[in-house]
């Protein structure tokens, strides 16, 4: 199956090199083929302050981000204590990913041609929400059931988490360009 994912991945990254870059070289003018804005990283994000009380409930939904990430999550914790929350310094509230490289191809690869398509309604995604003014696109899934490694009778609850796109682009114009070219489903 390793074998598989790098295939989907490098099958992104040829069409990055051999398509996208030609396009945005052609369309903003750049000077050197290195000013071309790039995908980084991306970051998923699952916010589990719910689940803080139950360890059980707070695993589980780990897995299933290490699952759709097909790398280990971090936990991430509680940097102060918050009384009306009931939240206390060092409590687990979180878990992040952070995709590079192959896997960082592989994933967007499966957003892009499985996951979205299952979303109920979709008719695309607003290209005007969600840009940061520095390039940078999030993206909000509001249920991990869109993934096909997360198998349906052995869901406990139905969780969202964000995917955050971060790009070297300059501006978001250019960062809307790389990812409309990369394949995301944006509104015409």
């Amino acid at each position: 199956m390793a074998t598989k994912q790098s295939n989907t991945g490098i099958r992104l990254k040829d069409k990055y090199n051999n398509e996208v870059i030609p396009a945005l070289l052609k369309e903003f003018g750049y000077k050197n083929v290195n000013e071309v804005p790039k995908i980084e990283k991306i970051v998923l994000n699952m916010g589990l302050g719910a689940e803080k009380d139950n360890s059980k409930s707070f695993n589980i939904a780990v897995d299933e981000l290490a699952a759709i990430s097909g790398q280990k999550p971090a936990v991430t914790s509680a940097k102060k204590s918050i009384a009306n929350f009931k939240l206390r310094q060092g409590q687990k509230v979180g878990a992040k990913v952070t995709l590079r490289g192959a896997r960082m191809y592989e994933f967007l690869d499966r957003l892009i041609a499985i996951a979205l398509p299952k979303v109920r309604d979709f008719r695309g995604i607003d290209p005007n929400a969600g840009f940061d003014g520095k390039g940078n696109y999030s993206y909000g899934i509001k249920e991990q059931l869109i993934f096909p490694e997360i198998i349906y009778d052995k869901i406990e609850k139905i969780r969202g988490f964000d995917i955050n796109f971060v790009t070297s682009a300059k501006t978001d114009n250019e960062a809307r360009q790389l990812l409309k070219l990369m394949g995301m489903p944006f509104k015409a």
